[in-house]
């Protein structure tokens, strides 16, 4: 597949493109690699899309990020369009488990989303951080804290669900 002449060709919608992406990514016609090489150099529609193609690819294969592709979704976070921090919010989610190493910076930027405008960049950075939390790794102690005074101020309750379903399963005890 040639990513090129796919985002190039107008008679293909956005969720045809992320679909055939998709479907791509998980039989290996085209890398995660290559995926993410042309996502950097897209503007932000395209690459939105390619961060999504990852995220279903993720929620398949949760361990097929490496170390670098990771880089690339944690740097993701910071960009300015909504539709790329939500979907790495949700390729976090799908493969924090994997990367705890370098959750620290993840953490950083999603918390900065959750200060979002955006309703769904907050949703996605809460179902991050939630996954993140029931991890319980080094940094559960400030993650806590910090996700409380989260709930302390979201008014938004499909927000605040996520947080406190996350609360519960880590504080509740095993039966």
């Amino acid at each position: 597949m040639n990513l090129a002449d796919l985002f190039n060709d107008k008679s293909i919608q956005g969720k045809v493109k992320t679909e055939m992406l998709s479907k791509s990514l998980l039989s290996k016609e085209i890398t995660i690699s290559d995926l993410i090489a042309f996502a950097k150099t897209q503007k932000d529609s395209p690459k939105a899309t390619c961060i999504e193609a990852l995220e279903f690819l993720t929620k398949q294969q949760p361990g097929s990020l490496e170390k670098e592709h990771f880089a690339f979704i944690i740097e993701s976070l910071k960009e300015k369009a909504p539709r790329i921090k939500w979907e790495s919010a949700k390729v976090m989610a799908n493969t924090a488990q994997f990367h705890q190493k370098a959750l620290d910076k993840t953490i950083v930027n999603l918390l900065e989303n959750t200060e979002h405008t955006g309703t769904v960049v907050r949703w996605s950075a809460a179902f991050a951080l939630a996954e993140i939390l029931k991890l319980k790794t080094t940094f559960y102690k400030d993650l806590l804290p910090a996700v409380e005074n989260i709930l302390a101020v979201e008014e938004k309750n499909s927000i605040r669900k996520i947080y406190l379903v996350a609360i519960k399963k880590i504080t509740s005890k095993p039966k």
